[in-house]
């Protein structure tokens, strides 16, 4: 396991939440003059989007994500992010945020599957963090941000070896491996077959410094090449142009990472083999873990670092359904198990007073006001934008 993997982890499924959130928030766009209350506008998209990529990219967030440390649970994790969505005036409740959580983790599990190269990880990140910086272009204050994340990403990552990438990308894949969760737009481009797992192309340019593929050269004990034996290869392969660029700016050639929602398009999720994937879940969220004490400190450490902004004004806040109904919401709530549940973790950590404290303050900060009269507002405008991609 690499403990130079989380930050990557983190800053891609940032990037693809902010790309689902940014096209739900298009799609919906009413002019300023227009809008009512109960609208969105462009203002509030990139009210949204400004606030979620601050809190994100906060710089004594950032320090604690960059330390060397192992991965946790995915239920770690997550956590992260519901406290991330809920950082600006939009709510999510648990059902609409595990919606949101499995795009997330979908699209970014394929991107680390089609990696040309281990190292191309990093690549992808840079295109995340691009797209970010295209939302953010008017707000210099976060732009730096972002900016002194992007050093910090070439100054730890930029001398890795090609074996210390490979480490990491084998942590990314074991992190991800139990999770196979169908998404309508994957299968309607047929990279995804029913049962969840992706489909891995056999054509395409190869990684960049390889050759292509159908040639074999032997050499003898002088380094002198005496034979070559031609095969087929029954692709269609073709050399890679040139390298993506890994400084701050510059032409990152990959296109894994780049927003697929730029492109209006349906997207769906559905539980692949419910029963058990539900199971696997909730044998994590139960199972003893001989370092869930070390993971409460983590999140203590790094949710304390991450200065939440509470929304000023009369508004209070709006709910943000990702459901083309409330009942449909419902439904996907009261199936889901009990264990899964995210706002109640059971630990004994008596001997650390000090640390419980701290964290029984942070798990406070995430409780959710219900907004009954918000019922027919900006939330339920949206019912339908995850499902009119």
């Amino acid at each position: 396991m690499s403990v130079r993997t989380l930050p990557l982890l983190f800053l891609n499924l940032g990037g693809e939440m902010l790309y689902i959130l940014d096209q739900r928030l298009r799609a919906q766009n009413i002019p300023g003059d227009k809008a009512r209350r109960d609208e969105w506008t462009e203002l509030d998209r990139k009210r949204v989007l400004n606030d979620i990529i601050s809190t994100m990219f906060n710089r004594k967030f950032m320090e604690e994500l960059f330390k060397p440390q192992e991965l946790y649970s995915k239920k770690a994790l997550r956590t992260i992010y519901e406290r991330l969505a809920h950082a600006s005036i939009m709510k999510l409740n648990q059902a609409s945020m595990d919606k949101l959580y499995d795009l997330m983790t979908m699209a970014f599990k394929y991107q680390v599957l089609l990696c040309p190269r281990p190292k191309d990880v990093l690549l992808v990140t840079f295109n995340h963090l691009d797209t970010i910086k295209g939302f953010i272009r008017d707000s210099p204050t976060i732009l730096q941000q972002v900016d002194e994340t992007f050093r910090q990403l070439i100054e730890i990552y930029g001398g890795l070896s090609a074996g210390e990438f490979q480490l990491i990308r084998q942590t990314l894949l074991i992190f991800f491996q139990d999770l196979h969760i169908r998404v309508s737009m994957f299968l309607k481009d047929k990279v995804q077959n029913n049962n969840g797992r992706f489909v891995l192309p056999v054509s395409g340019p190869v990684p960049w410094g390889t050759e292509l593929p159908g040639l074999i050269r032997m050499f003898n004990n002088n380094g002198e090449e005496v034979k070559r034996i031609e095969f087929k290869h029954g692709g269609n392969y073709v050399r890679a142009p040139k390298e993506g660029s890994f400084e701050l700016y510059g032409d990152r050639v990959l296109k894994l990472g780049t927003n697929m929602y730029s492109v209006n398009r349906p997207v769906e999720t559905h539980m692949s083999g419910s029963s058990k994937n539900l199971a696997s879940w909730t044998q994590e969220s139960i199972a003893p873990n001989p370092l869930a004490k070390e993971e409460l400190n983590f999140l203590a450490r790094l949710m304390g670092g991450m200065e939440i902004k509470k929304p000023s004004g009369p508004e209070p806040g709006f709910r943000l359904n990702l459901f083309t109904s409330d009942e449909e919401e419902e439904q996907a709530a009261l199936t889901r198990p009990e264990e899964l549940s995210y706002e109640v973790i059971n630990i004994q950590a008596t001997q650390d007073q000090q640390r419980r404290d701290e964290l029984a303050r942070i798990m406070g900060e995430f409780e959710i006001t219900e907004q009954p009269s918000l019922s027919t507002s900006k939330g339920d405008d949206l019912l339908a934008m995850m499902d009119e991609l």
